[in-house]
C-alpha cells in the first residue's frame, strides 16, 4: 500500500466515511440535528435568540465555541508542540464516539452534539482534500457542486481530466453515504451506543494516513538521491 500512489485518496475516502458516520448518527440520535457544520447550529442560535430561550442560546454559543476551537487547534498545536494533527485526528475522532456512548439517549440533543463538534472541526481542517481538490470529508454541498460542475465542464469539452475529477467527488460522496448506512445500521442495533462501531472507520482512516506517510517518506527519498549524486 505505501507505493500506491493513489493513496491520498484512499485516505481522503476513508475519512468522508468517517464524516458520514458522525453525521448520520447525530441526525438518528439527536433530534435530527446535524453537527459537522455550523450552518444550522448558527441558524437555530438565531431563532432561539429571537425566542428568548437563553438556555438554548447558551448551548449553540458553546457548540460554536467548540468548533471555532477546535479549528483554531489544527494551527496551534502543530505551531507550538509539533504535532501531527494528521496522526492525531484518527484519535481525537475514536475519543468522540467514546464519550457519545456514554451520553444518555435522552439528554439535551445539542449536549449529545459537542464531541461531534469538537472532532469534526479539527477532522475538516486537518484534511481538505487529496490530488489537489478540494473537498470536505464532514459534509457533502460543496462535494456535489465540484461534481456537477466538472461534469458540465466535460460535456463542454471532452477533456478526460474533468471527468476524472467527476469521479473523485463523486466517489467522495459515495464514501460519506456509506459511512451514514453504517451509523444506521448501528445505532438500529445498539441505540447511541452504536458510534463504537466508527471506530472501526476510524482505524481503518489511520491505517491510510500511515500509509500515505509511508508513501510521501518513499518519494522523498528518491528526490534525496539526486544531489548527493550531483555533489559526487
Amino acid at each position: 500500500m505505501k507505493n500506491n500512489k493513489n493513496i491520498g485518496q484512499y485516505r481522503h475516502l476513508a475519512f468522508a466515511s468517517v464524516g458520514g458516520f458522525f453525521a448520520g448518527y447525530a441526525i438518528l440520535c439527536r433530534c435530527g440535528l446535524l453537527a459537522n457544520a455550523q450552518t444550522m447550529n448558527l441558524l437555530e442560535l438565531v431563532m432561539s435568540a429571537l425566542r428568548g430561550d437563553i438556555v438554548a442560546v447558551l448551548l449553540h454559543i458553546g457548540g460554536l465555541l467548540l468548533y471555532i476551537t477546535g479549528t483554531m487547534l489544527t494551527v496551534l498545536l502543530p505551531h507550538y508542540f509539533n504535532l501531527n494533527m494528521q496522526r492525531a485526528v484518527p484519535f481525537i475522532d475514536a475519543l468522540a464516539c467514546i464519550v457519545l456512548c456514554f451520553i444518555p439517549a435522552d439528554a439535551n440533543p445539542l449536549l449529545g452534539l459537542y464531541p461531534m463538534f469538537f472532532a469534526m472541526s479539527i477532522q475538516w481542517s486537518s484534511f481538505s482534500g487529496a490530488k489537489g481538490y478540494v473537498s470536505s470529508t464532514i459534509f457533502s454541498t460543496n462535494n456535489v457542486k465540484q461534481a456537477s460542475l466538472a461534469f458540465a465542464q466535460f460535456l463542454t469539452d471532452g477533456d478526460k481530466k474533468h471527468f476524472d475529477k467527476v469521479l473523485f467527488y463523486v466517489f467522495t460522496i459515495l464514501s460519506f453515504s456509506f459511512g451514514a448506512a453504517v451509523s444506521y445500521i448501528a445505532v438500529s442495533l445498539m441505540g447511541v451506543r452504536g458510534a463504537w462501531v466508527n471506530i472501526i472507520l476510524i482505524a481503518n482512516a489511520y491505517y491510510m494516513v500511515v500509509c500515505e506517510e509511508g508513501y510521501k517518506l518513499g518519494e522523498l527519498k528518491d528526490c534525496e538521491i539526486m544531489p548527493k549524486e550531483i555533489a559526487m
